[in-house]
């Protein structure tokens, strides 16, 4: 594990591992660097895999004030790990919370970024669930600063991670243990001001439209909170393909690595092999199978 230094002074720990081109990893709001072992794994010996964790994250540094957390501060500190470990530019995979980074990334540093893997992100960017997803990220801060444990406890019972309960009981209440121990000032203030203030992907549509950078988009089909961000996403980005993996809630990497990794290696071996294009445009504008009435009403003009 080396140290990365961001612009305003907070430490990054960051592990890296493996040789060739750059494969930078962005954990979710209730993993680490951990959580991408089996990524890691089965990449190392064509990649070099980097993860770190994300500040409030020890053994990353925990700042203590609110504005030293933010969407912006977290593509920040990816630009600096990537700065710091001297590479222009990486294939970037982020899940959830850093899908928002790698999507955020892109967008403002497209030259930084080799190709996007967006898994699992999309909590509070629908409009039906903006709202509630607010509430909830508010609550959820005020909880891991008060007891992080019933925090870590009512946070790994969540609707999608019920799924990887049943599908690995070990694995999962080690992903429990591991959240139980965060620092309560790290957690609250990422689900304060990271999660609860970021905005909602719909936002940005527009410039979405307009990248270039080959995009994976992820998503577990019991991920309610991500399915249909995920749909708009694909419709939204040129480049982008969208893979849904079948009975799999939040904790994609997780509950189905081999699924995960296999969706993943095929996408970087298209991209570094220039096989990844944009989406044909014969297939928008013409209705659903082609037939709309101005095209057979042309078709039958002499």
């Amino acid at each position: 594990m080396t140290t990365v230094t961001t612009p305003d002074g907070t430490r990054l720990a960051v592990e890296v591992e493996g040789v060739g081109p750059p494969l930078l990893f962005l954990h979710e709001v209730a993993g680490d660097l951990h959580d991408w072992r089996a990524q890691v794994a089965h990449f190392a010996d064509r990649y070099t895999c980097v993860r770190y964790n994300a500040r409030g994250y020890p053994p990353s540094d925990v700042p203590a004030a609110p504005d030293s957390y933010g969407q912006h501060i977290a593509v920040q500190d990816a630009i600096a790990v990537l700065d710091g470990l001297g590479f222009d530019a990486a294939h970037v995979v982020g899940l959830s919370m850093g899908g928002f980074c790698a999507v955020h990334l892109m967008l403002q540093h497209p030259e930084r970024c080799l190709s996007a893997t967006v898994a699992g992100a999309g909590y509070g960017s629908a409009p039906h669930q903006r709202a509630g997803f607010t509430e909830e990220a508010r609550t959820a801060a005020r909880m891991f600063r008060e007891d992080v444990r019933a925090a870590a406890n009512a946070y790994q019972n969540g609707p999608t991670r019920v799924q990887y309960r049943l599908k690995d009981p070990g694995g999962w209440r080690s992903f429990g243990e591991r959240l139980a121990g965060r620092d309560p000032v790290g957690m609250s203030l990422t689900f304060s001001q990271v999660l609860a203030e970021r905005p909602s992907l719909y936002d940005l549509r527009d410039r979405l439209a307009a990248v270039r950078t080959p995009v994976l988009l992820v998503v577990g089909d019991e991920d309610d909170g991500c399915l249909d961000v995920k749909v708009m996403l694909k419709r939204a980005i040129p480049g982008a393909a969208l893979a849904v993996l079948p009975r799999t809630g939040h904790t994609l990497n997780l509950e189905e690595p081999a699924a995960f990794n296999a969706v993943l290696d095929d996408f970087l071996d298209k991209v570094t092999n220039g096989r990844w294009t944009p989406r044909d445009p014969a297939t928008f504008g013409r209705g659903l199978v082609g037939m709309t009435p101005l095209r057979l009403e042309q078709k039958e003009l002499p």
